[in-house]
């Protein structure tokens, strides 16, 4: 009973642990180098050079809408990424 009660303490500390380290962090595509951008799982050394090279983006929808990366690259890569305004651009709409 006790050694029930020993692993059951071990994993709630590992699942409260993993719950309040919160979600991985994403990664802007507009301030991003191509090193950072292949820490995104499913993101090529190609695909990143691509990315940085078609600045700046709006939304990460840009991505596939200006022909930057395949709809495919995009479904792997989207979950990673974030295209964060950079301040020159946010006032000329």
């Amino acid at each position: 009973m006790k050694r029930r009660l020993a692993v059951f303490a071990v994993v709630a500390a590992w699942a409260i642990s993993v719950a309040s380290a919160g979600p991985a962090a994403l990664v802007d595509l507009n301030r991003a180098s191509v090193a950072e951008l292949m820490h995104v799982p499913g993101m090529t050394a190609t695909w990143a050079a691509r990315i940085v090279r078609f600045r700046p983006y709006r939304t990460k929808l840009d991505l596939v809408q200006n022909g930057v990366v395949t709809p495919e690259v995009y479904r792997r890569i989207s979950g990673g990424v974030v295209a964060h305004r950079i301040a020159s651009e946010a006032g000329h709409r």
